[in-house]
């Protein structure tokens, strides 16, 4: 039992505020709700037709649920009342406190709440359709339901614009977070999922609060069935150190964050229109769908379309199968082409049979399809001639027990009766295709790593770098290989070192990007005659590194979230330019990365495209494991970038290095 149960599925509720209260006790009566709400007010004998009592010690019981409706100050006070009297949470609805830069007024909340929890401060509150207890001091767009998913919010306006959706989605919670002083996003959300009649849950969030517990969230949802989709916010805000490193510029914001929720297993998309989608998807089908997807449509031009627009989400429409093409063809005849996506013209239009027949064959040798139907608007149309149509959709749906979308190329052209009618066959409608794409490509998630979780973050510190040196005698102790050098105060002073063989590369050392400073000479035959480098601290002369198919950057560093991230993609002095990367969760393993590589843009490069020589990138993915373990055991360092990583047809040498420790 969570100890959110008393306030998110309340026996009674007590309102304090008089104008919000009444907004409250009006909107738990139009949804229905059965218990008792008590309005409580000093001087007012009753409010909203309700009997008003004049303190919280003159309530009958210790309530399960309170909103607390008065201003700032009041409202520390009713909190620790209300604890005292043992009540089951609150919401606190005022404003005024972190976030209008008073930290030392949400402590003293916090502290008088006690064991109690509470939602907020600066927060909407909390509806429930599946029993009609609102806590919600406004006008909404639900109605009650028997089952249906959850919207968790950090932002109130957002989950209110969301709440109004005309999509056909039933929701069975609407809840906000506010300032998050007492229950966090994890806690909150695993109530709502706790509770049986939810089937998905959708996020927008704006910062997690502890990144373990949202990991042990994400496999706890998963292993319920249920799916979680989110909207992460701030994905363009810019590291604290990007002028340092080129890992702090290519994967500061958003990267690690979607990287993240990546690795969890939750859904990641961009707008609310397409969480919506998404969750109808996992509402009616489940946290995860195939990725084989089969198109069909009367239309070569919405067949195009679709495979344009699909496209960019990287969904695949793989070829028919001669038995499936065979089926078809003994339908449709010659005149119509049979591929994916499928243009099935009209012949078929109107004869049930046969259309069920196409969609059922089609469907049956895919994972899930698609079904572009935009049915006539009923006010200056007659929608009747595609019934058999969406009939066949579902009998298809029934015959082969694969998710079979209708999808409307524009949203209005279906409607949310119709969108119900048919969820409540068992069929996802989906509006918008491109939106539908976003949705379906979301729905393709795959679930975490069981037991995975990143590493404790930690607090920001002063941290300083190391000379290259420095930097690359730690990780060739480590087991990175990195090249023969020596180092001295002069370069007279390394050229009488030096006992290896050119040719040489010479670095002026107190850079942190040592090429635009001008600090790098290559290829050099000797270290004589070459001149001092205004600025340089001392100097380092290395073999030069020969024999290389590809340049690649490997970056590691702390995030004040997600613990460490682990940047790796194409390299050299073009990094930042190319912006071409993937970036992952430490800890990971070589095949995590090695997958993730799979996924850059310019992979082909790296892996023999048009006869050119494959890169090792087995090599960087297991130097790339020796920094991730590097950095785990040792909590002093901060940051580790190579750029570049010499990638050979065998091994992989670290050329550059910049360490940053405490």
């Amino acid at each position: 039992m969570s100890r959110l149960d008393r306030l998110l599925r309340p026996r009674h509720i007590a309102v304090l505020g008089a104008g919000w209260a009444l907004n409250v006790i009006e909107q738990c009566a139009r949804m229905g709700f059965t218990g008792p709400v008590w309005p409580v007010h000093p001087t007012k004998p009753e409010i909203g037709g309700l009997k008003a009592y004049a303190s919280l010690a003159d309530l009958p019981v210790a309530p399960d649920a309170v909103f607390v409706g008065v201003n700032r100050f009041a409202t520390i006070d009713v909190v620790e009342e209300l604890a005292a009297l043992g009540a089951g949470g609150a919401i606190c609805f005022a404003s005024g406190w972190t976030e209008a830069g008073e930290p030392g007024l949400q402590d003293r909340l916090v502290a008088a709440a006690g064991d109690m929890p509470i939602l907020g401060p600066n927060c909407y509150g909390v509806i429930n359709y599946l029993d009609g207890a609102l806590l919600w001091p406004d006008q909404h767009g639900g109605v009650p339901v028997q089952t249906g998913v959850a919207l968790v919010s950090q932002s109130s306006n957002i989950v209110i614009n969301m709440g109004m959706q005309a999509r056909g989605l039933p929701v069975a919670y609407v809840a906000c977070l506010g300032n998050a002083a007492v229950v966090g996003l994890a806690e909150l959300t695993g109530a709502l999922l706790d509770d049986p009649r939810v089937t998905a849950v959708g996020l927008y969030i704006e910062g997690i609060d502890d990144a373990p517990a949202f990991a042990a969230l994400a496999e706890k949802a998963r292993a319920m069935g249920k799916g979680v989709v989110a909207i992460k916010s701030g994905k363009t805000e810019a590291s604290r150190t990007a002028a340092a490193s080129h890992t702090a510029s290519l994967a500061g914001g958003g990267a690690a964050s979607s990287a993240f929720l990546r690795q969890v297993g939750v859904a990641e998309v961009n707008t609310p229109s397409e969480l919506i989608e998404t969750l109808k998807i996992f509402h009616v089908h489940g946290p995860q769908i195939g990725r084989r997807l089969c198109s069909l449509s009367c239309s070569g031009g919405e067949a195009g379309l679709v495979a344009d627009l699909a496209a960019p989400h990287g969904l695949e429409f793989p070829a028919v199968p001669k038995a499936t093409h065979d089926r078809l063809f003994a339908v449709l005849g010659e005149i119509p082409t049979i591929a994916n996506p499928l243009d099935y013209h009209t012949f078929i239009w109107g004869d049930g049979p046969k259309t069920t027949e196409v969609f059922s064959a089609m469907l049956e040798a895919y994972d899930a399809g698609i079904y572009i139907i935009d049915t006539p608007r009923a006010d200056r149309c007659d929608p009747s001639s595609y019934q058999p149509a969406l009939e066949a959709i579902v009998a298809a749906q029934k015959a082969t027990g694969k998710p079979a979308f209708p999808v409307a190329s524009m949203a209005e052209n279906f409607g949310e009766g119709r969108v119900r009618d048919m969820m409540a066959q068992g069929v996802c409608a989906l509006l918008g295709l491109e939106t539908a794409l976003a949705a379906i490509r979301a729905a393709q998630t795959p679930a975490g790593v069981p037991g995975w979780r990143p590493v404790a973050a930690l607090p920001p510190r002063e941290t300083r770098m190391l000379s290259e040196a420095e930097g690359k005698a730690l990780l060739a102790g480590a087991g990175v290989v990195v090249p023969g050098s020596v180092t001295g105060a002069t370069i007279a002073e390394v050229a009488g070192k030096v006992r290896f063989g050119g040719p040489y590369v010479l670095k002026g050392l107190g850079f942190a990007h040592k090429t635009e400073a001008g600090a790098v000479r290559l290829g050099l035959a000797s270290l004589e005659d070459q001149a001092e480098m205004p600025g340089a601290t001392g100097y380092l002369v290395e073999e030069m590194v020969t024999g290389a198919v590809a340049e690649v950057l490997l970056g590691l560093r702390r995030d004040p979230v997600y613990g460490v991230t682990l940047t790796l993609g194409m390299g050299g002095v073009t990094a930042e330019v190319l912006a071409d990367t993937v970036t992952l969760v430490l800890p990971v393993t070589e095949a995590q990365v090695l997958a993730a590589a799979r996924g850059l843009r310019l992979w082909p490069l790296l892996d023999g495209y048009r006869g050119r020589p494959k890169a090792d990138m087995g090599a960087v993915a297991a130097m790339a494991v020796r920094l991730g373990a590097l950095m785990l055991a040792d909590e002093s360092l901060e940051e580790i970038e190579i750029n570049p990583v010499m990638v050979r047809e065998t091994g992989a040498v670290a050329v550059d290095a910049l360490v940053r420790r405490v």
